[in-house]
């Protein structure tokens, strides 16, 4: 079937806006030339972008869109914030779709405002798997080129920034072949994340208090590195603090040696039922004054839940089971497949954590 294009509405960023922020979906062909757009605009920068504050850092999101919405109301709407997200924008959640049109066309409407990073979900292997393509299959129909759209779109997503040439902000963490920054730069980014290598640690990797060094991880992809690996790192590149996302944090944040490394999860409720707070970081200046950086906490959206009961109400009256893309969370039943040992343990045992406010 051939769809019609409306030239007007496909131009207008501000008409696609005002769809995205009530929650409307914009057609597979305005979809199309946005994403084109944005691929345009990404294509020759660097895998490193660098940011001067103020700017707000938000971790997984995750289709969580209410949330999203939540995130503008307290950090305040573009362009009046400068925002870097820390990637995992799809799965898991309700409304990936509606949640990555919008981060797309805000980039294309302040594209100095908005910094989008890759996360291990931005693939296509993971999004096959935990809800976005059958997210994009349901709203779209079978024979949609929506999921590929998307997807073809991820490969140009940056892999890291900095932010005051001091704050080194990825989605996972480290990797034993990344001694340098030069390392990053030098990666073929136009590609599905591989399995293993470079690419794949940047978005795999997650901090061990446990730890000195390397050790390969219990997700599958990345590893797990301690305090000597965050020290040379720091080190060698002038940096002072890592801040990544990744990883659910109960609390919202969670903050490893004294600061060193960081987690900004933006997820609350994930999967509107683990109960958890999220945050956003805001760097307020490079003054390096405490108060200069912040963690500002909140709770799920209230409309969050309630699409979460309507959803789940429809699902039980429908005689559907349960949301396939939440199986796999430890404590919650479900699958023990690839994302099983791929993403998602939550902690063993409850880490050592200082808030560092």
């Amino acid at each position: 079937m051939t769809v019609e294009i409306d030239t007007a509405e496909v131009m207008d960023l501000d008409e696609c806006l005002e769809k995205l922020y009530n929650g409307t979906l914009l057609s597979e062909r305005v979809l199309e030339w946005l994403a084109f757009k944005v691929k345009e605009l990404i294509v020759d920068d660097a895998n490193i972008v660098h940011i001067q504050s103020p700017v707000t850092m938000v971790g997984d999101i995750h289709g969580q869109f209410y949330d999203l919405l939540e995130i503008f109301k307290i950090g305040g709407y573009p362009p009046n914030t400068n925002y870097l997200f820390l990637g995992d924008y799809v799965d898991r959640g309700y409304h990936s779709i509606e949640t990555i049109s919008l981060l797309i066309v805000l980039k294309l409407k302040y594209p100095s405002r908005i910094t989008l990073i890759r996360g291990n979900h931005e693939s296509r292997q993971i999004t096959t798997n935990y809800g976005f393509y059958t997210e994009c299959v349901t709203k779209y129909g079978s024979d949609s080129k929506v999921w590929s759209i998307f997807t073809d779109l991820f490969d140009f997503l940056v892999l890291s920034a900095i932010v005051d040439n001091t704050l080194f902000c990825v989605h996972g963490g480290l990797s034993p072949n990344v001694q340098t920054i030069d390392s990053i730069s030098v990666i073929d980014r136009f590609k599905e994340i591989p399995h293993d290598g470079p690419m794949a640690d940047l978005m795999w990797s997650d901090p061990d208090i446990e730890l000195l060094n390397f050790r390969i991880s219990s997700r599958g992809a990345g590893y797990q590195f301690g305090i000597n690996v965050v020290n040379k790192f720091l080190r060698i590149n002038g940096f002072e603090k890592i801040y990544r996302a990744h990883q659910l944090c109960n609390d919202g944040f969670q903050v490893f040696w004294k600061g060193k490394v960081n987690t900004v999860w933006s997820a609350p409720n994930y999967c509107y039922r683990c109960g958890n707070k999220a945050s956003i970081l805001e760097v307020f200046d490079d003054s390096k004054n405490p108060e200069s950086i912040r963690f500002n906490v909140f709770d799920a959206s209230p409309d969050s839940e309630k699409e979460f009961l309507r959803i789940e109400g429809n699902n039980l009256s429908s005689g559907v089971g349960g949301v396939d893309r939440f199986d796999g969370l430890d404590g919650f039943g479900g699958s023990s497949d690839f994302e099983d040992n791929f993403e998602h343990r939550m902690n063993k045992k409850a880490p050592y954590v200082e808030y560092f406010m």
